[in-house]
């Protein structure tokens, strides 16, 4: 077992930890792909209990209340992703990112646009040109305080990049709402190294009852697949001030 601490650097909703990022955390003991589940609201600046190996995790936290869980997958619900635009067509989209002029979760570690570089990740994805409805994408890359002493991503910060842009394939689809995060499967093939530019698209898949499913995936410049993953959103009507 460790202690983990959900910095709130690195939240979602302004008082839960991001559930990309979170779900990364849980799966770094298990190699190849994995699933996590978010069972709770993810603390923040608070001290918690990780306990994992090479099949399963756990994240608990005040008097062993289980928070998430991870388990190895053998990757059964990872989609095929479509094609990959170009990077420019990757580029224009994430100049359509709708929360640039519309209130979403401005201050989310993944797509807050009121981050400061190098605070949050940036992850900006908005409708591409010619693409079905619910298509997006857009070009990212990790800030060196992203990055390990490996010069590359660090894992749950790969996650967390995947995670906002399957719930807005889903607003841009519907045109409204947005969700929470429930399950994410997930497999890095090749982290991005420090300042690498990638491509991330992300597309509806299906939806029953207010579960709404996504994928994702990380390109490189030139095509390479470098990571994807499957998630289940929980939809919910937006709040106010959200």
């Amino acid at each position: 077992m460790s202690e983990v601490v959900v910095a709130r650097q690195f939240c979602g909703p302004p008082n839960s930890g991001n559930g990309g990022y979170v779900s990364g955390l849980l799966a770094q003991s298990i190699p190849g792909a994995a699933t996590a589940v978010l069972r709770a609201i993810i603390p923040l600046d608070t001290t918690l209990d990780l306990t994992g190996d090479a099949a399963a995790a756990t994240l608990s936290g005040e008097g062993g209340a289980l928070i998430g869980e991870a388990k190895a997958s053998a990757g059964e619900t990872l989609p095929t992703p479509p094609a990959p635009p170009t990077f420019e067509q990757a580029e224009a989209a994430g100049k359509r990112y709708f929360a640039f002029s519309r209130r979403f979760h401005p201050i989310c570690f993944t797509c807050g646009p009121e981050r400061a570089e190098g605070d949050g990740a940036r992850v900006f994805v908005g409708p591409i040109e010619g693409a079905p409805a619910g298509h997006v994408a857009g070009i990212w890359s990790a800030a060196p305080g992203f990055c390990g002493p490996d010069g590359l991503a660090r894992p749950e910060i790969v996650w967390a990049a995947l995670d906002c842009p399957g719930s807005i394939a889903w607003v841009e689809l519907k045109g409204s709402g947005g969700g929470l995060l429930g399950t994410m499967t997930a497999e890095i093939l090749r982290r991005p190294a420090q300042d690498e530019p990638v491509i991330i698209t992300a597309w509806p898949i299906e939806q029953d009852g207010r579960k709404q499913f996504a994928g994702v995936a990380m390109f490189s410049q030139d095509g390479e697949l470098m990571a994807r993953a499957h998630q289940v959103w929980i939809s919910m009507k937006p709040r106010e001030g959200a």
